[in-house]
């Protein structure tokens, strides 16, 4: 079935049964812990990036897990916390690789959100303390589905795959229209034993997306 917008494609989504049981035992977490982000937050990054937008796909693991961090946007903090490792990491390649100066102030995402990079979690939720405390919650699927209608656009779409746990996806991204790009993971763990630090992701989604006639992702957080 094709799906124009993310409005159609989760409604009909929602209905499957697959995403009520889903539903339900998410309810039935939240009636014993402290789940993250808030209800009103959860599909932000769909919110922000409408499917006929998007250029890029930067895919995480699960939301942060610690309170105040997680906003609905893969990676992405709110003004006022500060950058978690990850992050910083990330900022830091984006300085090297662009030659750009970053707010490391600001771990908010939202700029590149708006300009087409859908920020996209593996699993929406995540309870306090936990990571990938909801992996086996039911995402699984849902989140497959969602790949294969990224996958299915017949525009070119650049997908960032960082560590073993995104790099699994690459198997359902297999348009010869788009480009993937994988490294190691950003976390300090992975990025000190080499292979993310001069990746040059980013660099090269703009070269790619240039000479492909759409305009290029403004990394840079500083306007």
């Amino acid at each position: 079935m094709a799906f124009q917008t993310w409005e159609q494609f989760f409604e009909h989504e929602f209905a499957q049964p697959y995403v009520q049981t889903l539903f339900a035992a998410l309810a039935a977490r939240e009636k014993v812990a402290e789940v993250y982000p808030s209800p009103s937050l959860r599909y932000l990054s769909f919110q922000l990036c409408p499917l006929d937008q998007v250029k890029v796909v930067m895919i995480g693991q699960d939301p942060y897990h610690q309170p105040g961090q997680a906003n609905g946007l893969a990676f992405s903090v709110n003004q006022g916390i500060g950058l978690p490792p990850s992050l910083l990491n990330i900022y830091k390649e984006i300085t090297s690789d662009c030659q750009v100066k970053m707010d490391f102030q600001s771990g908010d995402l939202t700029y590149l959100a708006t300009q087409g990079v859908l920020l996209l979690n593996a699993s929406l939720t995540v309870e306090k303390g936990q990571p990938l405390a909801h992996q086996n919650l039911g995402y699984g699927q849902l989140f497959k589905t969602i790949l294969s209608l990224l996958s299915s656009q017949s525009r070119p779409l650049v997908f960032l795959l960082w560590g073993n746990q995104a790099k699994q996806y690459q198997k359902f991204l297999i348009n010869p229209h788009h480009l993937v790009l994988t490294a190691h993971h950003p976390s300090p763990l992975s990025a000190n034993r080499g292979g993310w630090f001069g990746c040059r992701h980013f660099s090269k989604t703009n070269t790619w997306l240039s000479q492909h006639g759409v305009t290029a992702i403004h990394w840079s957080n500083i306007r």
